[in-house]
């Protein structure tokens, strides 16, 4: 499936739909589980208008069997400006108020995504503020 982005009239590939494979990044068991055993989580859902994920949105997972939730913090995809493009579609695990299930996050995460959850915070009630503190380098 492709689309047009409006901004620079190019068509994009890669996107988070359903059936897309994530890179858990987190340190949480059961993501380490699955990662280790070569079955990475598939996104099943997608918490927003377009159905088409980008970084900072919230994603349902299908993982060992079981449905988790997750935020997008990088995603393969062109971006827009000042959002990196990342190798890999990476997700953190939380679960239903926001809290993360892992301790720590392996991979660096944008800026950016400091906004996008504060935003979000003040609109859900759901506290990503957890999910920024465990983070330790920002791009």
């Amino acid at each position: 499936s492709f689309i047009f982005h409006k901004d620079c009239k190019c068509i994009l590939f890669c996107h988070i739909i359903l059936l897309t494979r994530l890179r858990v990044v987190d340190n949480s068991e059961i993501g380490k589980a699955a990662m280790a055993e070569g079955k990475p989580p598939k996104c099943i859902h997608v918490y927003n208008k377009k159905r088409v994920g980008t970084v900072g949105d919230k994603v349902l997972v299908a993982i060992k069997g079981q449905k988790k939730k997750g935020i997008l913090v990088g995603v393969k995809q062109n971006q827009p400006t000042m959002i990196p493009k990342f190798d890999s579609n990476n997700v953190v695990l939380i679960d239903d108020n926001g809290t993360p299930l892992g301790t720590r996050i392996h991979v660096p995460i944008p800026q950016i995504l400091r906004t996008k959850l504060k935003e979000k915070n003040v609109v859900k009630g759901a506290d990503f503020t957890k999910l920024l503190a465990i983070a330790t380098r920002f791009v």
